[in-house]
């Protein structure tokens, strides 16, 4: 939310510059995201001045430019080429001088010194739209005549610099949520020091001017609706607003309408309360009714979107149809066009949920929503209708035409809410002793009324605009970020409780892993748990049915919460790949939520459960290339590596795994790691589909492993670490070359020789895989070794020879082995 320094100054009169306000605001809850300096147009017409053009003769190499010699106030006339047809001798014109920047949008262009057709031009004479003053591209501006050459445009056009504050807005503090709302906590907060006031302007000059066009309003769900307030305006003039009113709605980012809607969002960012202004004569038989409809009816709003309404889309009708999508957004043919006379002005509450909902249904998301759906304040719903209905009379002309109509049917609809503050309560949480006169003046200037009081406590009534301040914690964090949280000292003591630490301590492994591969090149992300269903559908790895999906998700692509880490990480990587960060390595730990098949709890909670995973991402070279270190792209292997490394590093016995190829929708020649028995999986690696890399743009192979965190950490509850002496017999190292079957793999030589020799086989590795000529089809080399050790003596050739022609015989009658 942006705020004006200028027009809050409206408000409050305060000496305070924007610095100091961006500390006091942040301090009492309304966090400044940042400070700018803006102007009324964009760049300030910095370098634009009024210029006298005196000579105007066509262009020698050009049917359709002019060539001028332009007089700017100082030095020697400038040479100009110009392109529009209206240019002549004797205008007074605007030019952009050599190093002026135009804007168009986020788009920038610099004037410099330029040759066109052989002919030099030092500048620019400008047409409206190239310097932000107006839409028309007809022509260049041709300004008056006693116009005084040299006078800066920013001075010409009145332009204004301000301040554009930045609130980071909470969603509990949408009391905060305009100008006055602004105001109102900083002199709450100044009172503690000084004498201060903040003002909002009188409406009591309104009257109606006659009676006769009223407009009745029926409203069929109250709950949706709880007030409902309206007043008919003839006889208006739609046009431009006056330039107070589009400077100060451009100082905060919005861009003027016309001068009608132009007020309705002035009281909005002014107060906080939405309005709306219907054209009179789309208002069917002079009634307003506020209802849901059908659902499956069809509306199109003010982006011309045909739209499907829901069962609990609020709407407000006329007689015969819908007008508009209550607290969100406004219809096509309802609103206020240029042939507009008559308006019937709106302002009421919504429910929040109502609208939140809608809002979440229709991906909308307006300023008027983001209000409602926060809850605005309850009992300012007549008093922005009168400061609106003013202002149009005052700008667009016309006459109040109806009194003001409010429906309101609930009795204890806008009372304010009845809270006990305790004082001892008061130290416990804030830890120091406020004086009761400083909690009284602090409430006082919160605008909470104080009902009664004893030496232990205050019965206190708070302003309903107050819709997070309802419990007696709620009241104490509004003292204590109006006293101060930089004046509470810290305590010299500190408290401290022995807490049993369960082992294994997930938190200590879970750090031990991230120094590991922080230290082995990898980057940490995190990414959101809500994703999108889609990502689940239509794939054999995941069951779409176990998917969690969110009521009213902000959007389509954060409707469901993640069953996998894996595309959050594609997603960072197609992120870092576009910007030619492409050599990337990427670890994360995070939950995956699932919903189960089958429940008999009556717990709503036990319908659903979670695991925690790592997920590892590498694409892209090894390192970056140099003159030393050529190109090499990184590999499977490389990715197995490190995650047998973690597994070895938290205390996973191999041996109690088992592997196996797995290929599915998700992977490309993956490997599973299972534990033996439970055939509990405890990692899954390979090549991401090229299916995935497709959706996500990825053009580079990418290597994705998942480690189940919980199986990880169940799987080594047992584990102890034990003492060996080092060995005191030497090993014996023995290889073979095998020509195997394509299909055979080095797990099956392992399982083979582990079986045959248990006491005195060590180790076995593959250390080469030849594929290629001079070999039968179908078949591939592997070199293998064996590690082979007696802890009691040392091995004998005869001994040696006798295990290994034991292993030759078993590869070759269990794998069609041969000897090369």
């Amino acid at each position: 939310m942006n705020i004006s320094y200028s027009w809050l100054k409206d408000y409050i009169n305060v000496d305070l510059n924007p610095q100091q306000l961006d500390e006091i605001l942040t301090q009492t809850g309304l966090e400044v995201g940042g400070i700018e300096e803006v102007e009324t147009i964009k760049g300030g017409l910095k370098g634009l001045v009024v210029g006298h053009v005196l000579t105007c003769e066509p262009h020698p190499d050009s049917d359709h430019l002019s060539k001028t010699t332009v007089d700017v106030g100082e030095g020697e006339p400038l040479p100009i080429i110009c392109g529009a047809p209206n240019v002549a001798a004797g205008q007074k014109v605007i030019v952009a001088t050599v190093g002026t920047i135009l804007y168009d949008g986020d788009k920038e262009f610099k004037i410099k010194k330029s040759k066109i057709r052989g002919e030099v031009s030092m500048g620019m004479i400008c047409a409206e739209d190239e310097i932000g003053v107006g839409k028309s591209h007809d022509g260049i501006m041709v300004l008056p005549e006693d116009t005084k050459v040299g006078t800066t445009a920013a001075d010409y056009f009145n332009v204004k610099s301000d301040y554009q504050i930045e609130i980071d807005l909470t969603p509990n503090r949408i009391d905060g949520g305009s100008h006055i709302g602004v105001a109102r906590d900083l002199a709450a907060y100044l009172k503690q020091t000084e004498e201060i006031e903040y003002t909002r302007p009188s409406v009591d000059a309104f009257r109606p001017d006659n009676t006769d066009t009223p407009v009745t309003v029926e409203v069929e769900n109250s709950e949706a609706c709880p007030r409902y307030c309206g007043v008919t305006i003839t006889g208006v003039k739609i046009d431009e607003s006056p330039e107070w009113l589009k400077q100060r709605l451009a100082l905060i980012g919005l861009a003027p309408i016309n001068n009608v809607v132009d007020i309705t969002n002035y009281v909005l960012h002014e107060c906080g309360q939405p309005l709306h202004a219907f054209d009179l004569a789309e208002v069917k038989g002079n009634k307003v009714v506020v209802k849901t409809m059908e659902a499956g009816s069809k509306f199109t709003t003010l982006d011309e979107a045909e739209r499907e309404l829901h069962e609990n889309d609020l709407m407000i009708c006329n007689e015969s149809e819908g007008m508009c999508i209550a607290g969100v957004f406004g219809g096509e043919k309802s609103g206020v066009k240029d042939s507009t006379t008559d308006i019937f002005l709106e302002s009421a509450y919504f429910n929040p949920v109502y609208v939140r909902k809608t809002a979440r249904r229709h991906a909308l998301n307006t300023d008027a929503s983001f209000r409602f759906e926060r809850g605005v304040d309850p009992n300012q719903t007549v008093w922005a209708l009168k400061r609106a209905a003013l202002l149009i009379k005052e700008i667009a002309g016309g006459t109040i035409s109806s009194d003001v109509v409010d429906v309101c049917n609930d009795t204890e609809f806008g009372k304010w809410f009845d809270v006990t503050l305790t004082f001892a309560q008061v130290k416990r949480i804030i830890g120091i002793d406020i004086p009761v006169e400083k909690i009284k003046n602090i409430l006082t200037a919160l605008e909470m009324e104080i009902v009664s009081e004893t030496a232990e406590t205050l019965e206190l009534k708070v302003p309903p605009y107050r819709v997070d301040v309802q419990r007696e914690a709620d009241v104490i964090e509004d003292i204590l970020r109006i006293y101060g949280y930089n004046s509470v000292e810290p305590q010299l003591k500190v408290n401290s409780t022995i807490q049993y630490s369960q082992k294994p301590d997930r938190a200590q492994l879970q750090n031990l892993v991230s120094d590991q591969l922080s230290a082995n090149g990898f980057n940490e992300i995190m990414n959101n748990s809500l994703t999108k269903s889609g990502y689940y559908e239509e794939l054999s790895a995941f069951d779409a049915n176990a998917t969690v999906e969110i009521f009213n998700p902000l959007s389509i692509d954060l409707n469901a919460m993640r069953q996998s880490l894996m595309f959050g990480g594609l997603e960072n990587l197609a992120y870092n790949i576009n910007r030619k960060n492409a050599d990337l390595k990427f670890y994360e730990f995070g939950n995956c939520y699932f919903k189960r098949e089958k429940s008999t709890s009556e717990s709503p909670a036990d319908k659903y459960y979670q695991e925690a995973h790592l997920g590892i991402w590498i694409t892209g070279n090894k390192q970056n290339t140099n003159w030393c270190t050529p190109e090499a792209p990184s590999t499977f292997f490389q990715l197995k590596n490190h995650v047998e490394n973690i597994l070895r590093k938290v205390g996973v016995k191999f041996e109690s795994l088992e592997t196996k190829s797995v290929e599915s929708d998700l992977w490309s020649d993956g490997l599973e790691l299972a534990q033996k028995g439970s055939g509990k999986v405890i990692a899954l690696l390979g090549y991401v589909n090229a299916k995935h890399l497709k959706n996500a743009e990825i053009k580079q192979t990418v290597f994705y492993a998942d480690i189940n965190w919980d199986n990880v950490i169940q799987l080594i509850k047992k584990h102890k670490v034990s003492f060996t002496e080092l060995p005191k017999y030497p090993e014996v190292k023995r290889d073979l070359a095998l020509l195997i079957n394509q299909s055979v793999t080095f797990n099956q030589i392992k399982a083979l020789a582990e079986k045959v020799e248990r006491k005195l086989l060590r180790q076995v590795d593959l250390f080469d895989v030849y594929e290629g000529e001079n070999l039968p089809e179908g078949k591939k080399s592997y070199a293998v070794s064996f590690i082979l050790r007696d802890d009691e003596k040392t091995l004998k050739d005869k001994q040696i020879d006798k295990i290994m022609q034991k292993l030759i015989m078993t590869f070759e009658k269990e794998l069609g082995a041969q000897l090369r």
